[in-house]
């Protein structure tokens, strides 16, 4: 068994419960930054956007309104993770070579929006442009890959795939216990069934895994900041079904009304 130095603050954390240190030691760092962002995802699990996507009553426009603001994050997303493949290039060649092939799958499933939702609705998303909330998660992920180490970027990257796939097991949950009592479009139960699947879950594992493997070397610094950035973008997937649930907009700087 390895023993560890608990970072600050885990310590400060221990000083004001009853908890032994060897219970710690056997709780993963990323499960860590899960169980401090617990109470914000609680609330994301029962998000209208996802609730109604289950029980059939979305707005299609919502839907498609989702599917256009998904497309331009994630080539954003593969892009940061093709940011991180490179700086990891010198350090772990592996783990750098499975990045580029995230990065790969994020530019895939892009593609494959344009392929299914985008066809068979007859969405034209040629000049479609990001929306406050879009750019605002883009933007501070990209910061962060960009300028802080190598630990920080891959867990300003975690929330969207864990969170992902937590709602989606949350929702195949929702749709069993509904049953056949609601009727939704296809478009619907495909997105489930993806996020909700097998398959995108061991992907999810592997990254855990990853970020895990990275926080063995992490001082407590980093650690804190690294847990930081992954409340801070379960606030920002949040934000981005908010924005779906409203269809928000940029605001009318011309002055006219």
């Amino acid at each position: 068994r390895a023993y560890v130095t608990l970072p600050s603050f885990l310590m400060e954390q221990q000083q004001t419960a009853p908890i032994s240190y060897s219970l710690f030691i056997k709780i993963t760092m990323a499960q860590s930054f899960w169980d401090a962002a617990a109470p914000l995802i609680s609330v994301t699990e029962s998000h209208p956007f996802l609730v109604s996507m289950v029980d059939g009553t979305l707005n299609l426009e919502n839907f498609r309104y989702y599917v256009i603001q998904d497309a331009l994050y994630l080539t954003d997303f593969a892009d940061c993770f093709n940011r991180l493949g490179d700086k990891m290039a010198d350090v772990n060649e592996d783990v750098s070579k499975r990045l580029h092939e995230f990065a790969v799958g994020a530019e895939e499933e892009a593609r494959d929006l344009h392929k299914t939702f985008f066809k068979q609705w007859n969405i034209d998303a040629t000049d479609a442009k990001p929306m406050p909330n879009t750019l605002l998660y883009t933007s501070y992920m990209t910061r962060i890959v960009a300028t802080r180490p190598i630990a920080e970027g891959l867990a300003v990257l975690l929330p969207c795939l864990w969170v992902y796939m937590h709602v989606g097991k949350c929702m195949l949950s929702l749709r069993d216990k509904l049953g056949d009592s609601v009727e939704r479009p296809p478009q619907f139960d495909a997105w489930i069934d993806m996020y909700g699947g097998e398959e995108f879950e061991r992907e999810v594992k592997e990254y855990i895994a990853i970020v895990d493997d990275v926080t063995k070397g992490a001082d407590c610094e980093t650690l804190k900041r690294m847990e930081e950035h992954f409340i801070m973008c379960c606030k920002l997937e949040h934000l981005f079904w908010d924005q779906a649930q409203d269809l928000m907009q940029w605001p009318d700087f011309s002055g006219s009304r």
